[in-house]
């Protein structure tokens, strides 16, 4: 188009946005990727004939692409967009409590609704679990010492939680991905990339790293492109800023 020459280069990320394939409505936005690639495949095989076995004709097919993204922001959406699972309000979590008795056979806890706790002796350097009963935040068991450190464990419910549940029936959505970065010129101007990635299926391999050292940890997510029910896999798209 005018204004745009063809010399160009690239140096930025896209900045996404995860359209539901069926409903057509925005599902989220990934502004925060660090690195987001996409690659298309696809297999020729030929016709041979004639001396020397050389190709004379060509057929094309299999086109297959994926759309990968790194990023080390992680909204709790995301996991939603990869795994399927919805996000559903509230959880059961086991409770961890070190307390230092000061009183013996008596543990004082938190949570004063909890009448089954396992108390497990953190001082005898076995860690020997304690036989004992809760009512109204008070432990009893005859084995605890004053002044020895003991971990009390009990379920509670965390009402304002968060929870992603992942089954063996659960598997996300297609998803219609729009993309846009900036390339630069040669003539020192800005020129926006797009793409309309039309059929997007979320890989529903991930992994989850956690460490105490080094970076922080990177989610990455691999999309395969499928082809819609027009045939469109992917559009490249280049505009003035």
């Amino acid at each position: 188009m005018p204004g745009i020459v063809t010399q160009m280069a690239n140096r930025e990320v896209c900045n996404l946005v995860f359209v539901d394939f069926k409903t057509k409505k925005p599902f989220l936005d990934v502004d925060y990727a660090n690195v987001t690639s996409t690659e298309m495949t696809g297999e020729t095989n030929y016709a041979y004939g004639g001396w020397g076995h050389p190709q004379r004709i060509a057929f094309n097919g299999n086109r297959e692409g994926t759309l990968t993204i790194e990023t080390q922001i992680t909204p709790f959406k995301l996991y939603s967009l990869i795994t399927g699972g919805a996000i559903e309000s509230g959880a059961n979590w086991l409770k961890r409590e070190v307390i230092t008795a000061t009183e013996a056979g008596k543990l004082t806890i938190a949570d004063k609704t909890v009448t089954t706790v396992s108390v497990m002796a953190l001082d005898d350097g076995d860690g020997n679990p304690i036989d004992g009963t809760a009512a109204d935040g008070t432990v009893t068991a005859a084995d605890v010492a004053v002044g020895k450190r003991y971990a009390c464990y009990y379920a509670v419910t965390l009402d304002d939680a968060k929870k992603i549940s992942i089954k063996s029936t659960t598997f996300p959505s297609y998803f219609t991905v729009y993309a846009e970065t900036k390339d630069k010129m040669e003539d020192g101007t800005d020129a926006l990339y797009r793409m309309i990635a039309y059929k997007c299926n979320p890989q529903t391999d991930f992994s989850l790293e956690f460490s105490n050292e080094g970076d922080p940890a990177t989610l990455t997510i691999t999309c395969d492109l499928l082809a819609d029910s027009n045939n469109n896999i992917l559009d490249l798209i280049l505009a003035d800023e």
